[in-house]
């Protein structure tokens, strides 16, 4: 593969992940409204599965060319490696979000998942050969703990990702310096309105009452 194609294999792949973080928050939002039903939920757990295996996939073709490049001594430099950081950041978002909102709001899944295989349930199934009895899945905490490791997937791919995105210090220092200026100039500003406004008040309550 050329590096065009591969630079336009990455584009493809970081678009394509952009579209599944935004579908993904958008599903969330119907959690414990008049739309949430159990097929909402598979949606929900297929599409949070596939955005993982995504960004494990893109990650896994961009990182290895950075380093290559960081070791031959050339500065890393890469927009797609900065747009995967980004959206896989609003993507744990969503996941943290996604796992409180499963906690607090479980759905029934029991009838949904009756004539079909459930999320993971090979361990039940073990379980009940060893135990000899039915063992009922709990899909709700499935889905807590497969949550929770797709959450510290992300966070790794993060961390390695980390190591190569461009330093800020600069643009950081300039920010910090504007904030603290605007937040001068509204401190002075909420001053002088609170003056003028006092001041209003000894006007009114010093007007003479003409009869």
């Amino acid at each position: 593969m050329s590096h065009h194609e591969h630079e336009n294999n990455l584009t493809v792949l970081i678009i394509d992940i952009n579209g599944q973080v935004a579908l993904f928050r958008d599903l969330l939002i119907h959690i414990g409204q008049a739309r949430d039903c159990p097929e909402l939920r598979e949606k929900i757990r297929k599409l949070r599965r596939n955005c993982v295996e995504a960004c494990k996939h893109t990650s896994q073709l961009i990182l290895p060319q950075l380093r290559s490049a960081v070791a031959e001594g050339i500065p890393a430099d890469n927009p797609h490696l900065v747009l995967l950081f980004f959206m896989s950041q609003l993507f744990l978002r969503e996941l943290t979000k996604c796992h409180r909102l499963v906690q607090i709001i479980p759905m029934d899944m029991s009838g949904y998942y009756d004539n079909r295989a459930g999320p993971s349930n090979l361990g039940n199934v073990i379980s009940q050969i060893l135990l000899c009895k039915q063992i009922t899945p709990d899909f709700n905490q499935e889905e807590l703990c497969s949550i929770t490791k797709d959450s510290q997937e992300i966070n790794k791919i993060l961390k390695e990702m980390q190591e190569y995105m461009p330093k800020q210090e600069n643009n950081l220092e300039r920010t910090a310096a504007l904030t603290e200026d605007l937040t001068s100039q509204w401190t002075n500003k909420t001053r002088r309105n609170s003056l003028y406004k006092h001041m209003g008040l000894l006007c009114c309550v010093s007007r003479p009452n003409y009869l």
